[in-house]
């Protein structure tokens, strides 16, 4: 399931003194801060955390599609001067 930024309520983890951890996502940063959390304030620090995750990722994807877009270009160019080469040498 992609995160999104309101896909949890207001006051979702208000009544939830033991959670600790998100385990299924697997990230320490919020397990630490979950851990010292009091309870009506877990929601909202789980949705800042979501939130940040979606700008991580969002900014990865960014870094991701200009390094494509260069590994790209150097891949046609040097097809391009392949193709020059033999045909010179053809």
């Amino acid at each position: 399931m992609p995160l999104r930024d309101d896909m949890i309520g207001d006051r979702v983890f208000a009544f939830c003194p033991i959670l600790t951890t998100l385990d299924q996502l697997g990230i320490n940063r919020i397990n630490q801060v979950l851990r010292y959390t009091t309870s009506p304030q877990k929601t909202p620090v789980v949705r800042d955390w979501i939130r940040s995750v979606i700008r991580l990722l969002d900014h990865y994807k960014v870094e991701h599609k200009a390094m494509l877009k260069e590994a790209t270009t150097l891949l046609e160019l040097a097809l391009w001067k392949a193709d020059l080469n033999e045909k010179e040498e053809g």
